[in-house]
């Protein structure tokens, strides 16, 4: 018994591992090959199930005519076809009525004498001259073994490979053993796709490099003119941004979470949160220099004064995101990706934050005199004279 959580993110599936092949063979050949990858993740030792959704186990049964045996009985191919399906198809010829309800009229055999294939051949169809005509002079039947429904993908013939992995095993280590598999085993013409989970996976957790340096120089931009400067932002990034996430990272290389998309959002989330610290120690470092200070003094001073106010929003935000660490029950696992993140991004990255952003600053930053603050304010005291106008 494989307990399974309904995924929280829309489009998932029932498993988490759900590995598409799509080819435009035919459904026997799907079959073949899926066994053989089924087979080969067990073989793997990391699934505690797998099975794909494409089965040949449907029974049926074929009424096969011999036209020339229903020549010689004088029956008529399309009259035999429709006798079958009115006594074997169950539609409804008409409506009758009683006491005031309508019912409908279905010519139909008796249950009891249609519930298996032996029992066909005691049908009677209609033969020249109304005469009544044994199904079993004329026709045979052929039992075959049909799938229950065939599977579609991208309109392709497809076969879903269905799995569940034991808790600790990251889902990407999985899905690795059914690619690696499939280079080998599925001949040309034949493709590899994902769904539901491990699609979100594949497809959109490759995306997370781009969105991540897309939100980076977002902030960039958005601190350039804030400051007025390129400089400025640069240090503030450079300096705590990259220990932050080396440091949330860190957890993930220990088995504590995973690279998943909930980690990944986190990772997004923790660069504009651990970009504050910077911004209040440059900020004000700059102020320092255009009252005078130099910039060893200014820096210093800057990182005694905003000491307080990094430590009390950084402890803020962690204790506001420590109770996703804690987090049980269904969700867990998102809960505790996220929380995990942040929490220890924000510990690492603001305690080196502290000690790298002011180096940096040595190193990169402008210096700020009295007179280029005396510049940008002298326009706003200029007044023009009475009489000018």
């Amino acid at each position: 018994m494989i307990p399974l959580t309904p995924p929280p993110l829309p489009g998932g599936g029932n498993f988490p591992v759900d590995f598409v092949v799509a080819s435009p063979a035919e459904p026997q050949q799907l079959v073949t090959f899926a066994k053989q990858l089924v087979a080969k993740a067990f073989a793997s030792g990391i699934f505690i199930y797998a099975d794909s959704d494409l089965k040949y186990d449907q029974p049926q049964t074929e009424v096969v005519f011999d036209r020339d045996k229903l020549r010689s009985q004088g029956v008529d191919l399309s009259q035999a076809g429709q006798d079958l399906s009115t006594m074997l198809g169950g539609n409804y010829v008409n409506r009758f009525s009683i006491q005031g309800r309508s019912y409908k009229v279905i010519p139909q055999i008796k249950r009891a004498e249609r519930l298996t294939p032996d029992q066909l051949s005691e049908i009677y169809v209609t033969g020249s001259q109304d005469k009544l005509v044994p199904l079993s002079t004329f026709a045979t039947l052929k039992t075959t073994t049909e799938p229950r429904d065939l599977k579609k993908f991208q309109q392709l013939n497809a076969v879903r490979i269905q799995g569940v992995v034991p808790p600790g095993v990251p889902l990407d280590q999985a899905l690795k053993v059914l690619e690696d598999e499939a280079k080998t085993i599925l001949p040309q013409g034949f493709t590899i796709d994902y769904a539901g989970e491990s699609r979100q996976l594949r497809v959109e957790g490759s995306k997370f490099l781009g969105t991540f340096l897309l939100s980076a120089v977002l902030i960039y931009l958005v601190l350039a003119a804030q400051f007025e400067s390129f400089r400025d932002p640069f240090i503030i990034l450079a300096g705590s941004v990259p220990l932050a996430i080396s440091g949330a990272l860190l957890f993930s290389f220990l088995g504590l979470t995973t690279l998943n998309i909930y980690s990944q959002v986190g990772l997004i989330t923790l660069v504009g949160l651990v970009s504050k610290n910077g911004i209040l120690i440059v900020e004000f470092a700059n102020h320092l220099q255009e009252t005078g200070k130099n910039k060893l003094a200014a820096i210093i001073e800057a990182s005694e004064t905003r000491l307080r106010p990094i430590l009390m929003t950084t402890a803020a935000t962690v204790i506001g995101h420590f109770p996703l660490v804690l987090a049980k029950g269904p969700g867990a696992g998102a809960r505790n990706s996220i929380g995990i993140m942040l929490v220890s991004g924000m510990i690492i990255g603001t305690l080196f934050t502290l000690f790298i952003v002011p180096s940096i600053y040595m190193l990169v930053a402008k210096t700020h005199t009295r007179a280029e603050l005396e510049g940008e304010r002298e326009p706003e005291h200029e007044l023009e004279p009475a009489g000018a106008f």
